[in-house]
């Protein structure tokens, strides 16, 4: 099976189009049919954040797992065409220490994402359906954790090329 390497052109490595991450530029470059590498990779952190081409295939992997779910959803409780909002994935080290993130944060490989939910009832959905994919697949995930900052609530999944924990938490 050939692997795509996606090539990024050198004036995406600067810190002012790489911090924006939404840039049409980045939007570009599709990881999967509804993801695309500018939504993966935006911050509002003033940073450079652009993945290697190694995290760019993890972002890859992570969004096969993301589309799988938002089409789960769709089909099950959406209205059909609901979109699956991603408020973080890839984070270089140093947006990483700027919002706090642990060391060993699976956001800094390109396995990772926070997805954004409305509500207890759809991150508890989400959860399900992952864990459902998963179950069916015989795959496993490294990490889906349900948190909650306050009266804000996402999901954590995170997914790894080998060595996947299958850790679910609620944090």
């Amino acid at each position: 099976m050939k692997q795509e390497i996606l090539k990024l052109s050198p004036h995406l490595t600067t810190s002012s189009v790489a911090t924006l991450g939404h840039s049409s530029e980045l939007d570009g470059s599709r990881l999967s049919p509804h993801f695309t590498l500018g939504e993966m990779t935006k911050t509002s952190v003033r940073a450079k954040n652009v993945p290697n081409a190694a995290q760019v295939e993890n972002l890859r992997r992570l969004c096969r797992w993301l589309e799988m779910l938002r089409r789960r959803w769709n089909e099950r409780y959406g209205e059909g065409d609901d979109p699956l909002i991603v408020n973080s994935a890839y984070r270089s080290a140093e947006v990483n220490r700027a919002v706090g993130g642990v060391p060993t944060s699976n956001h800094l490989t390109g396995c990772a994402a926070d997805i954004r939910v409305c509500g207890l009832e759809q991150l508890i959905r989400y959860a399900t359906i992952l864990l459902d994919i998963s179950d069916e697949s015989k795959e496993d995930f490294d990490e889906l954790l349900l948190e909650r900052k306050g009266a804000v609530m996402w999901l954590h999944f995170a997914v790894r090329p080998s060595g996947n924990r299958r850790k679910v938490r609620m944090i």
